[in-house]
């Protein structure tokens, strides 16, 4: 006899949370890839090269509550998400409905914290994580290098609040490489996407966030990858995390300009993540 869902709590939690984060699963391998998305996206920023995946592997794709294709807004609380932490919790329950185990965890962006703040309170639920253009924190100190002054975000959050608009079209190219057109809309319309008021709260959380400290206690085996020039996250960025994870981590390169390897150079970003499954 089939379970009634209707009737069963638990069955209706589970049903409830992958459909509201708009799970979707391709292929049929034994080993699981989910993919992340960040700030200001949504899951189809890995269009072009799940397919390359999914002939081999199970891929899951997810969006987060703040993104523009989720259908319920009330589904992001700015009170809940003033931290990464709410995400990574976020994450262990949809991985747990959805009986998920020791997957490859590839996160962009912001997501690369969230799964590494996920591993180290599950490490059970990842093989290896993928961390693509990800920083543990985003404003300079005297003996740290994030890519932003303190005024640089002030003056960031200000421009999100007073003309939403504009700052997206500044700020898609500023971030994806600028003779990549196509690339850059692609971003552009994923921001539009997202109401403003989401995009200032988020950015707050994200650019004022400090997850240096949790570096030394990531023991899932990390490949950070990140492009040749990316104005979010410095190279110096990248090699502090490498440098501070505690777990087996490699640094690789994809030769790009900008913070979106996987709309401007998503051949090579297959290459070196086929490389790093092995």
């Amino acid at each position: 006899m089939e379970p009634n869902v209707n009737n069963n709590p638990k069955m209706l939690e589970k049903k409830w949370l992958s459909t509201a984060l708009n799970v979707r699963s391709q292929g049929l391998g034994s080993e699981t890839i989910v993919f992340a998305h960040g700030y200001g996206t949504d899951q189809s920023i890995w269009d072009k090269i799940t397919p390359s995946f999914a002939e081999n592997y199970r891929v899951v794709l997810f969006d987060w509550p703040f993104s523009g294709a989720v259908k319920d807004p009330s589904l992001y609380d700015p009170l809940k998400y003033t931290s990464l932490e709410a995400f990574a919790d976020e994450f262990i329950t949809l991985m747990d409905q959805m009986d998920l185990k020791v997957v490859t965890f590839v996160g962009h962006s912001m997501s690369g914290m969230i799964g590494c703040l996920a591993s180290i309170k599950r490490p059970e639920l990842f093989k290896r994580l993928i961390l693509l253009g990800a920083s543990p924190r985003y404003i300079n100190t005297d003996d740290y290098e994030g890519g932003f002054t303190s005024s640089d975000i002030e003056q960031l959050l200000q421009n999100i609040e007073s003309n939403y608009e504009n700052w997206v079209s500044a700020f898609s190219l500023l971030v994806v490489d600028p003779n990549d057109e196509p690339s850059v809309n692609k971003f552009r319309e994923c921001l539009k996407r997202m109401r403003a008021e989401v995009a200032a709260s988020l950015a707050k959380t994200v650019f004022y966030s400090d997850y240096r400290d949790i570096l030394d206690k990531v023991e899932t085996p990390c490949t950070i990858i990140q492009t040749s020039s990316d104005i979010v996250v410095p190279h110096n960025a990248a090699v502090y995390m490498k440098n501070k994870i505690k777990g087996k981590v490699t640094l690789e390169f994809v030769d790009t300009k900008g913070h979106f390897p996987q709309l401007t150079a998503w051949l090579q970003l297959v290459d070196v993540i086929k490389g790093v499954l092995g």
